[in-house]
């Protein structure tokens, strides 16, 4: 019997890398977390790309409707779709002005870096057809004050 192969995109936005350890936390999360669930992708015939996106451009922030940083879509929606922000001195440093980062909340608690079993929830809940929230793609954008301050910093340090 073979199995149709299905295929699931992750795009992970974010706004640095090199400074800020929220960003940089989140990709070690995304790592562990396609490592504990590959087993299981593997079974349900399910492919997934991966897109990491250093989002370090007004430009690239309405392409993407990029909200706050960092930011986790599977196919196009985000895992947690209620944010709250919190203040990040690695990008705050990058930039020379005050930037809040994401502040993820899961089963009732915050961190600063997304928790591993919530990114298996956000894919395991796509790959099982369950639908994660309202599409990103259907709401108008507008960037947030919040990365204004940031661009307009990163672009002044130039």
């Amino acid at each position: 019997m073979k199995i149709e192969r299905k295929q699931i995109v992750i795009d992970f936005l974010f706004l640095d890398l090199s400074v800020c350890t929220r960003c940089q936390g989140a990709e070690n999360s995304l790592d562990e977390a396609l490592k504990d669930v590959s087993n299981v992708l593997e079974a349900t015939g399910t492919d997934v790309v991966i897109n990491k996106v250093n989002v370090n451009t007004e430009e690239l922030a309405v392409k993407y409707k990029f909200l706050t940083s960092p930011t986790f879509r599977v196919n196009g929606q985000d895992i947690q779709m209620d944010y709250k922000e919190s203040l990040c001195e690695s990008c705050g440093d990058l930039c020379g002005d005050e930037v809040d980062c994401r502040v993820w909340i899961y089963q009732g608690n915050e961190y600063t870096e997304p928790p591993k079993a919530m990114i298996i929830e956000g894919i395991l809940k796509t790959v099982y057809g369950g639908d994660l929230s309202e599409n990103i793609e259907e709401s108008e954008y507008v960037i947030p004050e919040n990365l204004v301050h940031f661009y307009n910093g990163m672009k002044e340090k130039k």
